[in-house]
């Protein structure tokens, strides 16, 4: 319990520490703590340290354990970081507050569909797949400004941000780049861009949120 608290404060100073570096306000850039993996044990000392925000990859794993920490701390805002398939549409509109992995068609009419029949509005997300890596869900980066267009004047949905995780074997700084430059064509403000290897140079190239999991809770089994 004690080891995740400190994590996380140490997770904090490096946040704000990148930001007074490159001239930016900590407050500015949030922390989404990554608890895929980690079952309601591990995370509620992390909950209790404060932190509100957090990520999880599937919505499965994600329907077992949150439902009642959230009911347990209602300010508790949940992400989906992972893919999504349509068939978890449903599931997914009814249990994250902000979805960070839109990235084709199909996925954006499955999500206007059930957030009209639910009435419920999650915070949306485009992915982009930076590298063009074939196993690695996300838009192609010379689609994405076009997409994001449609989904907001076909699918009528609400695209705040931008997502990409830069390939594992690369620098990821043109990656993060290529992101900012494209949220500035498609006009979206948010960019959740840098993990626990790399956010202090996604916070230079202009992250709004960084995704931090094993920085946090420890290594994953």
């Amino acid at each position: 319990m004690l080891d995740a608290a400190r994590n996380l404060k140490a997770v904090r100073d490096r946040i704000a520490e990148a930001a007074r570096e490159n001239g930016r306000a900590a407050e500015d850039i949030g922390l989404v703590a990554v608890s895929k993996t980690f079952d309601a044990e591990a995370i509620r000392p992390v909950i209790k340290a404060g932190q509100r925000v957090f990520g999880e990859n599937r919505v499965q794993e994600a329907q077992a354990k949150w439902p009642a920490l959230k009911e347990e701390h209602p300010d508790i805002e949940l992400h989906l970081i992972g893919p999504l398939q349509s068939n978890k549409a449903k599931d997914a509109v009814a249990l994250f507050d902000v979805m960070q992995t839109v990235d084709r068609e199909k996925i954006a009419g499955a999500l206007a569909a059930e957030m009209a029949k639910q009435g419920r509005r999650p915070r949306l997300y485009v992915q982009v797949n930076t590298g063009l890596e074939g196993q690695k869900a996300g838009i192609d980066p010379r689609e994405a400004a076009s997409f994001v267009a449609r989904c907001r004047e076909t699918h009528g949905l609400g695209i705040e941000g931008l997502m990409c995780i830069p390939p594992l074997d690369e620098n990821p700084g043109p990656h993060f780049a290529l992101l900012e430059k494209i949220a500035r064509e498609a006009g979206v403000a948010k960019l959740s861009m840098g993990m626990s290897a790399d956010f202090e140079t996604a916070i230079a190239f202009g992250a709004t949120s960084v995704r931090v999991g094993s920085a946090i809770f420890g290594a994953r089994d």
